[in-house]
């Protein structure tokens, strides 16, 4: 079964094409810009033909839907000859609340339902239900899937997920603990288990989801049972520009002493802290606060370690909090292919038993176990596949 994936931002598109039954890659591409000048660049990775990068006029993302079509069905590099060679379509949605707990086939109802998450997920869920509507009006009879970033997070118990605020809050506003990353943390956990050849259900595990945003979530067999976002993804790890965690009083300092609104100084926590702000603003990238750091700079140097601190105090609760753990995942941008940041991060957590190999530590591209043969614990580097999960999801609905 040929699946197109589709992860739909406000002005972005990525897509790929993916044959489930062998788990191939056939392309691959982003629409970027839409609104504005708009550019789209496609790849057909099954016949390893170089990515092509197009400037077109992108008014809306109907539009984007339309070239991403004409890209894959193209007579010169396109990876199916018609429409009809694409079985289903399977949408990221990032917030589905506690509706949506699974995959779902994607009808009128459903739409609603994300519609109704929207003030939960201001900036993606719109644009997601716009990728919907777009592919339904130029593919209406191809069926759809909805995977939800929040759904493998709903198993966490009322005693993880629940503030100390007044209960009206939850129950009128849904207010509560959700977690996003959560088709990255489930195909990651369920990754561990087959590499180890043990039986997820008797697995604890703690995904490490590092990259420009990042979070952690602890795995008890096979369940998800807390992670460190919460309503939105701005709490729990430092991030490339996000704060994570941080006294919620300091919004109003902020704002008091220098005349600005709640949403100017939330905007700061966004867009201008992080690595990058704790940086002096030298970088959220992780190769320039590296390269910073070797030149001397301290700012650099306290990024990094409280980056990694941070991470290390996660694991640690998460330790706690299913009596032990297993199996320490890392993945994404930073987890899969920083060795430095790992090696940070494994040193603060001697007591749990863990050695880690330092030869291993330098392998990238691939599942790899970078603890010794005596560690207690296994440290895995996984890279993540969120679209091949999301095909998954979608494959299983409509095969």
């Amino acid at each position: 079964m040929n699946v197109l994936v589709i992860n739909c931002g406000s002005s972005s598109l990525k897509f790929q094409v993916i044959d489930t039954e062998s788990e191939t890659l056939l392309a691959k591409g982003l629409c970027e810009r839409i609104g504005i000048d708009g550019s789209i660049s496609y790849e057909n990775v099954a016949r390893g033909l170089d990515k092509k990068t197009t400037a077109t006029a992108i008014p809306n993302h109907k539009v984007a839907i339309e070239l991403v079509l004409s890209a894959i069905t193209a007579a010169e590099d396109g990876v199916v000859s018609s429409l009809d060679e694409i079985a289903a379509i399977g949408h990221r949605v990032v917030h589905g609340g506690e509706r949506f707990t699974k995959p779902v086939l994607i009808d009128d109802d459903v739409i609603k339902g994300i519609a109704e998450c929207a003030d939960l997920a201001p900036l993606h869920n719109p644009a997601n239900l716009t990728g919907i509507e777009a592919c339904r009006e130029v593919m209406p009879s191809t069926p759809m899937v909805a995977v939800f970033d929040t759904a493998f997070h709903q198993t966490m118990p009322s005693k993880a997920y629940m503030y100390a605020i007044p209960l009206k809050y939850y129950e009128d506003y849904k207010i509560r603990r959700y977690g996003f990353h959560g088709t990255s943390h489930a195909f990651v956990s369920a990754a561990a288990a087959e590499y180890l050849g043990r039986d997820i259900s008797s697995l604890k595990i703690i995904v490490c989801h590092l990259g420009n945003g990042s979070s952690v979530s602890a795995v008890k067999n096979g369940k998800c049972v807390d992670t460190s976002m919460d309503l939105t993804p701005l709490e729990g790890l430092i991030m490339g520009t996000r704060s994570g965690d941080l006294d919620p009083a300091i919004v109003e300092y902020i704002a008091n002493k220098e005349g600005s609104s709640a949403s100017d100084v939330l905007n700061i926590l966004q867009k201008k802290s992080g690595v990058f702000g704790l940086s002096g603003g030298i970088s959220s990238d992780f190769r320039d606060l590296w390269k910073a750091k070797e030149e001397g700079s301290d700012s650099a140097r306290l990024a990094l370690e409280a980056f990694s601190y941070r991470v290390a105090k996660y694991i640690g609760a998460y330790a706690a909090a299913m009596n032990g753990v297993d199996v320490i995942c890392f993945t994404a941008g930073v987890g899969e292919n920083d060795g430095n940041v790992r090696a940070d991060i494994l040193s603060y957590l001697g007591y749990l038993g863990i050695e880690m190999d330092a030869e291993a530590n330098k392998k990238r591209g691939a599942i790899t176990d970078i603890a010794t043969e005596n560690s207690k614990v296994r440290v895995l580097v996984i890279p993540t596949n969120e679209e091949l999960a999301i095909a998954r999801e979608t494959a299983a609905l409509c095969g």
